[in-house]
């Protein structure tokens, strides 16, 4: 199962929403992430967090949505408000779509230590629904029970 998470600018949000899921997820389970308009390049503190985690930061860049034009995701997840109002490309056709939105921590102004907390809530926040999301009984469940489930999570 392939699982897209789309944000404005790739830069943040999604970035760690994919590395997190990708260190939750086992065989069989994939996930990318875009940007509806692409940075085109992630924020330090955003592999900085993830590294202090943990989680390894190989191979994760800012793109767009046309990165994945001849591999469409099986679900599109938007993590930021921004790209829930926005209409995923027809390519991504069929795909369950959802939205798990979440502040945005590089908005955060004050100390380090301040924007670091920050950070780190919302990678804890992504965690605990990449974990619900990971341990659902897909073999079980229909595309809508799917859908329901999936917007459950996204309000954990």
């Amino acid at each position: 199962m392939r699982v897209l998470f789309m944000c404005t600018a790739n830069s943040c949000r999604s970035i760690l929403s994919e590395a997190m899921f990708n260190h939750l997820a086992r065989e069989g389970f994939e996930a990318v992430s875009a940007g509806s308009f692409p940075k085109g390049q992630v924020l330090p503190r955003s592999l900085t967090t993830l590294q202090q985690a943990g989680i390894a930061i190989d191979g994760l860049y800012s793109k767009g949505n046309d990165a994945f034009e001849g591999n469409p995701p099986d679900i599109v997840i938007t993590v930021c408000d921004k790209a829930a109002g926005e209409t995923c490309p027809v390519y991504f056709g069929p795909a369950i779509k959802c939205h798990w939105g979440l502040e945005d921590p590089s908005d955060v102004s004050g100390d380090e230590a301040a924007v670091d907390a920050a950070f780190r809530a919302t990678l804890a926040i992504i965690e605990r629904r990449c974990a619900t999301f990971l341990g659902l009984p897909f073999k079980s469940l229909s595309r809508i029970e799917l859908q329901r489930e999936l917007d459950r999570i996204g309000s954990l």
